[in-house]
């Protein structure tokens, strides 16, 4: 083969490269938050040894043919295995985030409804690591869906991971850390 038509396969190859798997890397789904980076520090605020509110949240490029949004944040580092922390469900495409300090309510706005963590309340329930205890990795995984879950609110994790087989489009993730600073004081969880 001349050197010319290899050049012009090579630019062709790279052209495709940027017209089919650039976009599909641009426009993934993402989660983010304004306070803290991923994989960065979770502020005390956030936390059972502060104020214990949500932290607010952004989502952006969500796919077009979302019907619903799926938010779960466990922590893999706890001692009795992975704990879910915080379940959000029935979240409309249409919403681009969470303020901080979501009301612990089963449903809220706009039919978002909220599940039951392993606390054992609805809402968000902050990260609560043992004081002894490394650095845990608090999850908060984004789900798009093709549908909307008929689950009621106060459902908990199992339901809701049943609901997202066969129909998630795309998930985003957001990692932040926190290791405790005092002892734990049992009043201060919701």
């Amino acid at each position: 083969m001349r050197p010319q038509i290899v050049g012009q396969i090579f630019n062709f190859m790279r052209w495709i490269k940027h017209v089919i798997l650039l976009p599909l890397t641009v426009f993934a789904l993402k989660i983010s938050s304004p306070v803290f980076d991923n994989g960065g520090l979770i502020p005390i605020t956030y936390t059972c040894d502060g104020k214990n509110i949500s932290p607010p949240l952004r989502f952006s490029d969500i796919p077009k043919n979302t019907k619903s949004l799926v938010l779960i944040m466990h922590d893999p580092d706890a001692p009795v295995g992975d704990f879910t922390h915080w379940l959000v469900y029935k979240i409309p495409p249409t919403v681009k985030g969470f303020p901080r300090n979501l009301p612990k309510k089963p449903v809220l706005e706009k039919g978002i409804n909220q599940g039951i963590n392993d606390f054992g309340f609805i809402g968000y329930g902050g990260p609560c690591p043992p004081p002894w205890d490394k650095a845990h990795r608090y999850y908060f995984e984004l789900y798009a869906l093709d549908y909307i879950p008929s689950l009621k609110p106060g459902a908990n994790r199992s339901e809701i991971e049943k609901a997202l087989k066969g129909h998630v489009i795309d998930k985003a993730v957001l990692i932040g850390k926190y290791k405790r600073v005092k002892p734990f004081i049992f009043g201060k969880l919701r």
